[in-house]
């Protein structure tokens, strides 16, 4: 089973629970998760199992979006609900305008300092580890570039703000609404949040661990498990001929007359691999004045 499934995470539970929980129903070693979802938030997580933990980190890359509620009027540590108030402003003389003017400072391509309890690593060790252990002072956040691809608010009502944002790999939304409330000067959180998508994975196409146990119990579980080249669709297609299947399992490097492509640009620099219309792996293209070879990457296949 190298296939993925995207689960719909409830709140309370981290992502690693999740990994635990599927690994017992479907019996499985080996699964790995997309990108880390945090225990307060619900919604779209893609899970890898087996070969396509693979692609793991591929799936990761690609952008996410969320429904998030914004609370103005209290900072917190964690800069969502779950942590300790560490300020408490005004927020009455707030206007739409306001509110609406920085949300445009969250726009395009910014620089993002991430949560001190953040799964992000210091010198080996979890930012959030260190904070816990009361080590936070020890601890110099460095901003970070992410690109806020689409940022709409959808509702206000009084002090809660309901918005949509989709955005780049590594984007934390809790510090958008914590840099949002330091804008305001009245301290903000974030207290909901909803992952709607991640790459082509999104809630109509997820399903419950509740779910997931009764479609696998039922033998009707195929219908929501996912192939692996699934996710690779903006990678261009490469068709070996099958005498050079050996030389590509053996990571050897095969020149143009062994595979046709589709229409490459300079800019590419992965594709999928196919032999006889099944999909092997991905490949590296090597590319030498006018000449392009190909090396295997990941490999699919035994």
């Amino acid at each position: 089973m190298n296939k993925i499934v995207s689960i719909l995470k409830p709140t309370g539970m981290t992502s690693h629970d999740v990994v635990s929980r599927v690994r017992r129903i479907l019996n499985i070693k080996k699964v790995g998760h997309t990108g880390t979802l945090d225990p307060d938030a619900a919604g779209v997580l893609p899970i890898c199992l087996n070969k396509a933990t693979k692609v793991s980190e591929l799936i990761l890359n690609k952008e996410k979006s969320y429904i998030c509620e914004l609370t103005l009027g209290a900072a917190t540590d964690t800069y969502d609900s779950s942590g300790v108030i560490t300020f408490e402003g005004d927020t009455s003389k707030i206007t739409k305008e306001d509110i609406y003017k920085a949300f445009e400072t969250q726009r395009g391509e910014i620089d993002q300092y991430p949560p001190i309890y953040s799964a992000l690593k210091v010198n080996g060790q979890k930012m959030y580890d260190l904070a816990r252990k009361g080590k936070a002072d020890t601890v110099e956040l460095k901003p970070r570039k992410v690109k806020i691809e689409k940022i709409e608010i959808l509702n206000i009502n009084k002090n809660k703000i309901l918005f949509l944002v989709k955005c780049s790999k590594g984007t934390y939304v809790r510090s958008i609404c914590q840099d949002i409330g330091n804008y305001l000067k009245c301290g903000g959180h974030m207290s909901f949040l909803l992952r709607t998508s991640s790459g082509k994975f999104n809630l109509e196409n997820s399903i419950t661990l509740e779910e997931l146990e009764k479609y696998y119990n039922d033998n009707t579980l195929d219908k929501y498990l996912y192939d692996i080249d699934y996710v690779l669709d903006n990678f261009k297609k490469v068709k070996l001929i099958e005498s050079a299947l050996k030389y590509y399992k053996n990571g050897g490097i095969i020149d143009s007359r062994r595979f046709t492509t589709d229409n490459l640009s300079k800019a590419d620099e992965y594709v999928r691999v196919y032999c006889n219309d099944e999909f092997i792996g991905t490949g590296k293209l090597l590319k030498n004045n006018n000449t392009t070879s190909l090396k295997s990457d990941k490999i699919f296949i035994e």
